[in-house]
């Protein structure tokens, strides 16, 4: 469920930090890349823990120690998607969800790694709400939602998991959806459970999660890194190092996550007005989200990328670029790759 979200909001305070960055960017997208150790990389949002292992490899050196020059694209509405498939970045920050949409319609791009190996997101309600014990009890109760393709089948399909009909009330509220829960005025959201659920404690109106995957939802890759196949066409060599850079970054992100939270913390200064939420957001994301079963970050597996898309698929609501549903599934093989990371 993508929410980056282009909603999927998070992190406040971080204007500092695109202000900081706009000029080299503007400077940046006036390239065409043309210098293959340019490597362009856009974010979904402002600078947050989905993107520690990017400025942990920034931070570590591990991108010029490579020969790269990684310049840092600052979210500005456009999705990272959209500015791969037109030529205006060679890398970005993705989700399966968005990921699988854009490539359905024709986005020439193919996820690389993926640095959250489940879901990050699950239904949160007030934790005092007794009456909602589990998600069938949602049901007739209102969702304040963000507006992205698929959220509201995934809801239906957790709740009819758990012996719900799924029928609720559907209202976008984007960024506003939080408050509209803690206040009352919304019955359920769906939380990123790294940041606003952890926000939420904070401010001592904690969320109950449901995760998905515990009514019998498919997993999925939280977040992923796309590139452009051109791109990785025709600069095999710098590609390669650049896949690899970033997963060791994130290896150490998950390895060390308190180096990892102060990389993030260094390289975007005035980003955080709560510089512990970053560091308890990273041990989370360490020690329950970023590693697959061998203890490794970035990869992926064909099982994983087809559970979640082709429910997507099975459901009518991907379609080809004339808009129109697909009459054919597509081969999820095709929507990744492994080939460029480190498989020592």
């Amino acid at each position: 469920m993508n929410r980056t979200r282009q909603d999927r909001t998070r992190r406040r305070g971080a204007l500092l930090v695109v202000a900081a960055l706009l000029t080299s960017v503007l400077a940046a997208c006036g390239n065409n890349s043309t210098d293959p150790n340019t490597i362009r990389f856009a974010l979904d949002w402002t600078p947050n823990t989905n993107h520690t292992g990017l400025f942990v490899a920034l931070q570590e050196g591990y991108f010029a120690d490579a020969g790269l020059d990684v310049q840092v694209l600052p979210y500005n509405n456009t999705s990272p998607d959209t500015l791969i498939d037109s030529g205006n970045a060679e890398a970005g920050i993705s989700f399966q969800s968005s990921s699988t949409f854009a490539k359905a319609a024709g986005a020439d791009i193919v996820s690389v790694l993926a640095p959250l190996q489940h879901w990050a997101t699950g239904i949160g309600v007030r934790a005092d709400r007794a009456d909602i014990a589990s998600p069938r009890d949602l049901d007739g109760k209102t969702y304040a939602g963000f507006g992205d393709a698929g959220e509201v089948e995934t809801l239906k399909q957790v709740i009819r998991n758990d012996g719900g009909t799924g029928e609720f009330r559907n209202v976008t509220l984007g960024t506003s959806a939080y408050e509209a829960v803690y206040s009352g005025q919304a019955d359920f959201t769906v939380p990123y459970i790294a940041w606003e659920a952890i926000e939420a404690q904070h401010n001592g109106t904690p969320f109950k999660i449901f995760d998905y995957t515990d009514y019998g939802f498919p997993d999925a890759y939280a977040i992923v890194v796309n590139a452009g196949n051109p791109w990785l066409t025709e600069h095999p060599e710098q590609a390669r190092k650049f896949v690899q850079a970033l997963q060791k970054g994130y290896q150490l992100a998950a390895d060390d996550p308190a180096r990892g939270a102060q990389d993030l913390i260094d390289a975007n200064p005035g980003a955080f007005t709560d510089e512990a939420m970053v560091r308890e957001s990273q041990d989370m994301l360490a020690a329950k989200y970023m590693k697959d079963e061998n203890g490794r970050v970035g990869t992926q597996t064909l099982d994983r990328w087809t559970g979640y898309s082709r429910l997507l698929y099975e459901h009518g609501l991907l379609v080809d670029e004339s808009g129109k549903p697909l009459t054919a599934e597509p081969d999820w093989s095709t929507y990744f790759t492994d080939d460029y990371l480190d498989r020592t």
